[in-house]
């Protein structure tokens, strides 16, 4: 876990004040320094709850997408797709996976050249136990009820609309009342 910095004052706000007076307020520096300090602390510690598992958190999450998956495999693009990662760290992900005995590869028979990754009975067994735990402490974000998680995710979804993961959804046209059914009417 990052170890507590126990200041007696918030230094992202003493940045934020001494921008101010120097360059003037900008909000979004304050905003995007807590946002990096923020993914610190959680980092460190949903690693340190997946550590005993032998496991990172890229590597839980990987092995998460598996289990989702219909078969429990995928192709090693479609692993890097979703978990948004560069090729090269799908590849180390699930070389060390393998080694681990929680996940096999396989070639990929659809696409010649592609390469299938399924979690096996142990990389199952692990999942469970590791999802447990962090279930249990909240992913580390004690500090926050189901309320405010669900608008922390609203807040931040814009940001990744905008840096293109995926396309925000045409919203559903409103359905008018049929004649008749509105309140009152009989």
């Amino acid at each position: 876990m990052s170890k507590p910095l126990s200041l007696s004052f918030d230094p992202i706000a003493r940045a934020d004040e001494l921008w101010a007076r120097r360059w003037g307020a900008v909000p979004s520096m304050a905003a995007i320094t807590s946002v990096m300090r923020a993914h610190q602390i959680l980092l460190a510690q949903v690693d340190a709850v997946v550590k005993p598992y032998k496991l990172t958190f890229a590597r839980y999450e990987a092995l998460v997408l598996l289990t989702f998956s219909q078969a429990g495999e995928l192709p090693l693009s479609k692993i890097g797709q979703r978990l948004m990662v560069h090729p090269t760290s799908v590849t180390n992900t699930v070389d060390r996976l393998e080694a681990a005995g929680l996940v096999t590869r396989r070639p990929n028979p659809l696409d010649g050249r592609g390469v299938l990754a399924a979690i096996t009975p142990k990389g199952r067994d692990v999942v469970e136990r590791a999802t447990r735990d962090l279930m249990a402490m909240d992913f580390g974000l004690v500090g926050y009820d189901a309320e405010g998680c669900k608008e922390m995710f609203e807040m931040l979804r814009p940001l990744r609309i905008a840096a293109g993961d995926f396309e925000e959804p045409e919203p559903k046209p409103e359905q008018k009342p049929e004649p008749g059914a509105e309140a009152g009417a009989v």
